[in-house]
């Protein structure tokens, strides 16, 4: 799994910035990702109880409706004696222990996160570029050098050629990491390609 943050290398919100790393290990835990996911998607605080069943619900791949309390009892207590304590200590989330909710803070909410998913078969984005970049330097080398059947396209056609797909490549990237974000799908992406 490879993430990074839309915004550059570091959060620019109030409160102390989080480094690349201090991310990455927050991020390191599915459970604190589902936990970051489950915020993102809120609209108010949510509490402990309904956070825990969202998380387990992920993490067996049913309902929410269906998580039972012997399901989610493990979830619950770890979310409350780990995950979230590490978050709070980051300024990611507070947690209200009178109330029993869990609040987003504004540093959370700033933070753009793409998650890269790769199924044994995918490749990533970055090695697809370089192989596009590879295929377009090879037609042009063909171009140039006048090899039979290729001889009608001119350097202008294999430039076009190279703008046009890189640029329906970037579309394609785009739209795919839009569905990518935590926070903008049903389902965190981890579980959305799968």
């Amino acid at each position: 799994m490879s993430s990074t943050m839309a915004t550059g290398e570091q959060s620019t919100v109030s409160g102390g910035a989080l480094s690349e790393d201090e991310v990455f290990e927050v991020l390191s835990n599915r459970r604190r990702r589902y936990v970051v996911h489950a915020l993102k998607r809120a609209q108010e605080p949510i509490e402990l109880s309904d956070l825990s069943k969202r998380v387990t619900a992920w993490e067996v791949d049913i309902d929410p409706g269906e998580v039972r309390y012997e399901d989610r009892r493990n979830v619950y207590s770890t979310l409350q004696r780990t995950h979230l304590p590490k978050m709070e200590e980051k300024n990611l989330v507070r947690v209200d222990e009178e109330e029993n909710v869990v609040r987003p803070t504004p540093k959370l909410e700033d933070l753009d996160i793409y998650v890269e998913v790769l199924q044994s078969q995918e490749i990533p984005w970055s090695l697809y570029y370089v192989g596009l970049a590879g295929v377009t330097t090879a037609l042009l080398l063909a171009v140039a050098a006048g090899t039979p059947g290729l001889g009608a396209l001119s350097p202008i056609d294999v430039g076009a050629f190279t703008v046009t797909a890189f640029g329906m490549s970037s579309l394609v990237q785009y739209v795919v990491g839009q569905r990518t974000r935590l926070g903008t799908s049903e389902r965190p992406p981890e579980l959305e390609q799968v």
